[in-house]
């Protein structure tokens, strides 16, 4: 049907066709499709959420323990343990303060009385350490294995010439730790033993016997090694050579001479000695003792 401008439908459909090429039919068609089509929505990234860490100060040891936020750990809240946690945290304390092998027979050879007002105090004397017979021996109580140790200090070794001024000097080493240190001036012949009886160790208890010592400069004659020696009741012997001019100069090292498991029905005494001899044209100058140390083996 011709129209008012004398043009046709279809003429008219064609003059205004989309640019893309799309008649007006079709354009209707695809709006209406587009229309009936939901709409889709457009969400923008987030970004990742930070995560932070809490920074704790232990006050009692000085290290830093980092947590993270999904642990649920607030540095303000006190973590309460319940049930078998707690038992065991108590009967670990009970433990550590279980009396220790035949302590009463050993501190009546205390120096001092000890107070024994409460256990907690008494347990603070025995892990410092107490003086026995007029500081020539001294004795604690080990934290972790709740074991007997001691130290004989010089005083109470057997060492050659040691009351010759010529060849040995004493020395009294308040500040270090020690009652009294004998350093040998000058000499050939080096021997040092020492007696101590094993039942007064804490049975079971796997222990090391030790020389403290320490080389003082100038060292000379120290180029043969000297020779170490345990004898354990019974007559079994465990026996070494140790190199003391490898020794670091002016610090007191331990010296091992054997190891042992402490048995009371086997006890008695032991024999420990460090001696040098044979060499014969060596003069010894720098050494310094301090005694022997008897402790469990770490």
């Amino acid at each position: 049907i011709p129209t008012e401008m004398g043009a046709s439908l279809s003429e008219l459909e064609q003059q205004h066709q989309h640019p893309l090429g799309a008649s007006l039919s079709e354009l209707e068609q695809q709006h209406q499709h587009s229309q009936s089509q939901p709409k889709k929505k457009h969400h923008q990234p987030k970004e990742p959420p930070i995560k932070t860490k809490v920074k704790l100060r232990l006050s009692s040891t000085g290290k830093n323990l980092l947590l993270s936020p999904q642990q649920n750990i607030e540095p303000s809240r006190k973590v309460v343990q319940k049930g078998p946690a707690v038992k065991a945290k108590y009967e670990t304390q009970s433990a550590q303060l279980s009396f220790p092998h035949i302590f009463e027979r050993i501190l009546r050879d205390a120096d001092s009385p000890v107070d024994r007002s409460s256990k907690e105090k008494l347990f603070d004397q025995l892990h410092g350490g107490v003086y026995l017979h007029d500081k020539t021996k001294m004795y604690w109580v080990d934290k972790k294995t709740n074991a007997n140790c001691f130290v004989l200090f010089p005083r109470a070794l057997s060492i050659t010439w040691a009351e010759n001024p010529i060849y040995w000097k004493w020395i009294e080493r308040n500040n270090e730790g020690l009652p009294e240190v004998v350093e040998l001036k000058k000499d050939c012949w080096l021997e040092v033993h020492g007696k101590f009886d094993t039942r007064m160790l804490s049975p079971g208890i796997l222990y090391e016997v030790l020389f403290y010592v320490k080389m003082k400069d100038p060292v000379q004659g120290w180029e043969l090694p000297i020779n170490v020696r345990l004898v354990l009741p019974g007559g079994k012997k465990q026996q070494g050579k140790v190199s003391l001019m490898e020794m670091l100069r002016g610090r007191w090292m331990e010296v091992p001479v054997g190891e042992f498991v402490a048995c009371e029905k086997d006890g008695g005494e032991m024999e420990i000695s460090l001696f040098e001899y044979d060499g014969g044209i060596y003069s010894y100058v720098g050494f310094v003792s301090g005694g022997i140390v008897i402790k469990p083996k770490e």
